[in-house]
């Protein structure tokens, strides 16, 4: 839950921000009243306070009908040159981003993995290092304190055990003879044995034998464990010692003392040599992590670059792009995965434009777009047929090769599929030597009959003009067509399906075209009746034709005077 104080702050600026941002700019254009203002602010402050949450002030001005959310976001736009569409979008921020200070409208900083990857391991290297270092040197000292104690107290033992009889017998000679070697041990500063009158009868220092015992201030509390009393002091020589004490008794008589000095300096010393021991090897730790974050870091970081390379690869629709990683690990199988899905949209692609290739481009993209859509099972739709093919075929065929028929005809085929897709038309099939095309279908067009008889004459033109290359069969091609209600859609079998169109306008253009010769474009009555004066055409009165027990009027197209209509005016898909 917010605190009451974390919701003043939050009423605060949220107030503060929009009046500033959205308040000022419709108050400048005279859109809203300072009394309107105050009250808007009022409605966002207790609704902040009431429910927790901060509606922006524009919303409530134009709930409160001061002014609309259009006039507020030309507003806004208009001010700060910015291009919001409505009171929700993130007007601050976008201001910010156009007139905040230089830091706000710097772009968001781009930090490679490869650096966050290698930033955390040496961040964590580190960290750790220094704080094994740390914990590590703190029980070496401390470890170093206790055996140098030890030390010292075996040392303060065996000198008090052995001091019992010189001492009685006040044999100096043999009391200093017990101590002559003490400071040969490594870290014992100097032993000295007293009398119970702190009369120094040994010393290492042969120059204090006779003088009475001046004790050290000491630097720690004196602690005792069992007889034996130890501080921590500091000599004239600014040497800090341990000074370890044993009372030397004789059947319960106390006959003096022996003290032990134990270098605290040397300690600190053998942590000042381990220490720079183990900074060298921190050191070289924490350089071998940084290569190894950064060998890592790479090493994470140049798959990812590959595959966001690739990626953009296949974004451009270059499908045979594929990511060499030679890694057997999860990035390995995400490389493996990726080349996979390459493949796939390769194959998808292929079958794609050889399925097009099939159906129609404009097919094609109709099953993409909406593969379960209606007008895949058949629908009624007015539309016009033309028919193409090549008188005498037969007779051309059986004197050639098929190797030669086969390349004329793709000739032709090529020649009239491209003008007829510039005309909005649709391949329905290739039938021998004939072509099947249907205007206003798949996709409907106004104009589709127009569109149908300009293609027709442009594609006669365009195959006189082809045939002097020595292609006989394309000055040997007659067109008929039909217009009229059709029935298009999916024919077949789950397994093989065809989009085609039925109906009596098709019959009739098939029909038709054995009245075409060679170079002629024949057009049914209901073609010129719908036309009318728009086309120069020539009558060829009624003629019987196969099929038809009544004779046919037809007429023979030489012309059509109107231009085509744009494919902006009235384009749509069939319903």
């Amino acid at each position: 839950m917010p605190t009451v104080l974390s919701k003043i702050r939050a009423l605060f600026f949220k107030s503060t921000n929009d009046y500033m941002v959205i308040g000022q700019v419709l108050k400048m254009k005279n859109l809203v009243t300072d009394e309107q203002l105050e009250t808007a602010v009022k409605v966002q402050r207790d609704t902040l306070a009431d429910q927790g949450q901060a509606i922006s002030l524009g919303m409530i001005l134009a709930e409160l009908g001061y002014v609309s959310e259009a006039e507020i976001v030309r507003a806004i736009n208009a001010h700060y040159h910015l291009d919001v569409t409505s009171l929700a979008d993130d007007i601050k921020d976008l201001v910010g981003k156009k007139r905040g200070t230089f830091v706000e409208r710097l772009p968001a900083p781009r930090i490679p993995i490869w650096f966050q990857f290698s930033a955390v391991i040496i961040a964590i290297t580190v960290l750790t290092t220094f704080v094994l270092n740390f914990f590590i040197l703190s029980r070496q000292k401390d470890l170093l304190y206790d055996q140098s104690k030890k030390i010292g107290m075996v040392s303060l033992n065996y000198f008090a055990a052995n001091a019992r009889i010189p001492l009685l017998e006040d044999d100096i000679l043999q009391l200093n003879t017990l101590i002559k070697n003490t400071t040969a041990v490594e870290g014992l500063v100097y032993a000295v044995i007293v009398d119970q009158d702190q009369k120094i009868k040994a010393h290492t220092d042969h120059d204090q034998i006779g003088k009475i015992l001046n004790k050290s201030e000491p630097l720690s509390t004196e602690t005792r464990e069992g007889e034996i009393t130890y501080f921590t002091t500091r000599q004239p020589t600014g040497r800090q010692v341990l000074n370890l004490a044993h009372p030397v008794r004789f059947q319960d008589k106390l006959l003096g003392e022996v003290h032990v000095g134990v270098s605290i300096d040397f300690i600190n010393e053998l942590i000042r040599q381990n220490k720079k021991s183990v900074v060298s090897l921190t050191l070289t730790i924490i350089l071998v992590g940084i290569l190894v974050a950064l060998l890592m870091g790479l090493r994470f970081s140049h798959p990812i670059e590959k595959l966001v390379f690739a990626t953009q690869e296949i974004g451009r629709g270059n499908y045979h792009h594929k990511v060499q990683l030679g890694r057997n690990d999860e990035l390995g199988n995400l490389a493996t995965a990726f080349n996979q899905m390459g493949n796939e949209l390769l194959r998808k692609s292929r079958m794609q434009e050889s399925f097009g290739k099939y159906v129609g481009a404009e097919v094609l993209d109709m099953i993409l777009a909406n593969p379960e859509a209606n007008w895949l099972k058949g629908h009624r739709n007015r539309a016009t047929t033309l028919i193409a093919d090549i008188r005498g075929f037969t007779a051309f065929s059986d004197i050639r090769e098929p190797e030669a028929v086969v390349e004329a005809l793709n000739e032709y085929f090529e020649i009239a599929t491209r003008t007829i897709i510039h005309y909005g038309g649709y391949i329905d099939k290739f039938i021998g030597d004939a072509v099947l095309a249907v205007f206003g279908v798949p996709v409907y067009r106004r104009n589709h009959l127009e569109r149908a008889l300009r293609a027709a004459l442009d594609l006669q033109a365009e195959l006189k003009k082809a045939s002097g290359g020595g292609n006989v069969l394309l000055g040997a091609v007659g067109i008929s067509i039909d217009t009229g209600e059709v029935v298009a859609g999916n024919i077949g079998t789950q397994e093989k399906m065809e989009y085609t169109v039925i109906g009596d306008s098709v019959n009739s253009a098939s029909r038709l075209n054995g009245l075409a010769g060679p170079g002629e474009v024949i057009i049914s009555q209901a073609v010129f009746q719908t036309m009318g004066a728009l086309v120069d055409a020539e009558p060829l009165g009624p003629r019987q034709i196969k099929g038809v027990s009544e004779a046919v009027i037809s007429y023979r197209l030489k012309s059509i005077r109107k231009a085509v209509v744009s494919d902006a005016t009235r384009i749509q898909r069939s319903a």
